[in-house]
This record gives C-alpha cells, sequence and structure tokens, in this order.
C-alpha cells in the first residue's frame, strides 16, 4: 500500500516505508531488498500507462542506429536521453550497495533528506521558467537528470522528488519534467528490482520475505501505483509541487522528535 501510494509522488516512497516498517513492525519490515522488489509492481504500473510512448520511442531510436530514422528525432533523442540519464544511478547503486542497505538506512538520514529536498523542489518550483520541452534537452541535460535521480539511492529523497526538480532546474515544465521522470525510473528501477530479488529470499542478507508476501505487496503496488500516475499527471497541470514539500517539512520533524524522544529507533 505504502509503496503504490507513494512511490510516483515526490514525498520519497522508500522513506515511508522506512517510518511505516519501524512505527509498526519495530524492524525494518523486509529491508532494501523488498522495497526494491515491490517497485517492480509500480514500474509495471509506468509500463502499462505509457506504453504506446515506450514503444514509440524503442522504435524510434532502435531505428536510428540503423539510419532508418535521424537521430535528431524527438523520440530517438528521448530514448539516449533515458540511456544516458540511467548510468549515473546505475553505476553508483552497484558502487554503493552495501552503503544503500546499511548505513543509509536510518531515520535520522531519512528524517534529514525529508527537510532538504523539501526546500530543493520548493526552490525549483518557484524559480522554474517552465519553458522548454524535452526537444530542447541535450546530452549534458541527460547527465544532469541522472545524478538527479541518483540521489533517490538514499531513502528520503525521492526518485521523482530529484528528477522532476532536476527537470524544474533545467526550465522544463511541470507536466513535461513529471513525464520524463517516469520514463526515466523504468530502466533503474527494473533493473534494482531484478537485481534485488535474489536477496529478497536471503536470510543471509537480512530479508525475510516469502513469494506470496512478494507476490501481494508487488500486486498493491501495481494497481495504486496506476491510479496514482494518473493523479498526478492531472494534479501537476494545475498546481505546484510546494504542496509536496510543505507536507515532507511536518513529517520529517515528526520523524526527528520520535527518534529524538525514544519512540522509534533510528
Amino acid at each position: 500500500l505504502v509503496q503504490g501510494l507513494t512511490e510516483f509522488l515526490p514525498i520519497s516512497s522508500s522513506a515511508h516505508q522506512l517510518i511505516v516498517s519501524r512505527l509498526f513492525f519495530d524492524n525494518d519490515g523486509g529491508g532494501a531488498a523488498f522495497t526494491a522488489v515491490t517497485q517492480l509492481g509500480t514500474e509495471t504500473a509506468v509500463l502499462v500507462y505509457f506504453w504506446r510512448d515506450i514503444v514509440r520511442i524503442v522504435k524510434a531510436w532502435a531505428l536510428s542506429l540503423v539510419g532508418k530514422v535521424p537521430r535528431s528525432d524527438p523520440d530517438a533523442r528521448m530514448g539516449w536521453w533515458v540511456i544516458i540519464g540511467t548510468i549515473p544511478i546505475g553505476v553508483l547503486g552497484v558502487v554503493l550497495k552495501d552503503a544503500i542497505h546499511g548505513p543509509v538506512r536510518n531515520l535520522w538520514v531519512t528524517a534529514t533528506m525529508l527537510l532538504v529536498f523539501a526546500l530543493i523542489i520548493a526552490v525549483a518550483d518557484s524559480t522554474a521558467s517552465q519553458r522548454k520541452t524535452l526537444n530542447d534537452l541535450n546530452a549534458a541535460d541527460g547527465v544532469k537528470f541522472g545524478l538527479f535521480q541518483a540521489c533517490a539511492l538514499i531513502p528520503g529523497v525521492s526518485r521523482s522528488g530529484g528528477t522532476i526538480s532536476g527537470g524544474l532546474f533545467l526550465g522544463l515544465d511541470r507536466e513535461v519534467a513529471t513525464r520524463f521522470s517516469f520514463l526515466l525510473a523504468i530502466p533503474a528501477v527494473l533493473a534494482s528490482g531484478l537485481f534485488s530479488l535474489p536477496d529478497a529470499f536471503s536470510p543471509d542478507a537480512g530479508q525475510s520475505a516469502t513469494g506470496l508476501q512478494l507476490l501481494v505487496g508487488t500486486g498493491i503496488a501495481f494497481a495504486l501505483g496506476y491510479a496514482s500516475i494518473a493523479w498526478l499527471l492531472k494534479f501537476v497541470g494545475n498546481h505546484s509541487f510546494e504542496w509536496f514539500a510543505a507536507y515532507r517539512i511536518p513529517v520529517g520533524i515528526i520523524i526527528m522528535a520520535l527518534i529524538a524522544f525514544g519512540y522509534l529507533q533510528p
């Protein structure tokens, strides 16, 4: 439920999963691997929701490799920007795997990131020119997007919050930045989920999920994730992201207070 409701909102699904696990189960729930695997459900929702766009982009990109479509074609360029933007999180995710599954899954870190990125999201939204389209992006912009997405390896940042903020800083329209955020997430999150699948069944990795638990969690995440995509795209057409920044701040402060008074273990 938590994964499906929060994955696409710029409020950090991993932070909310950590918080709910500590509040209700006094531990890390299924752990980082369980979180990564249930993300397969929400990313399947992206595949279904944007299926026509994805097919068109992949086809144009593939044809551009053999010269049947010019590389300047918008869809072919989009394919390249997604590939380039995926490289930073792929490299850092492998290099920093031990830290991601261990030290950074600390609620002090999570609460701090909720606050820090609340300010970043608010600044990005308030200063964005919103004049650019995806056709105006170049390879350097793809790398910048990728670096913002890589920040989401730290719980509390939010993958969508990072990439959407990056898009706004680059001058993209809110809805355009949100759509690109969804597309950019597909290869990274699918790879993360598949890469973490063995760990989700490994007691040695600190995981305790059963196959049925993973299946149920992933299925629920898919259904709610699909609904969340439709809602968010409609919401950002008429509202700013400052609403989400306003939500993150009290959540971060409450988590810090609960830790400080001993109601939560970090």
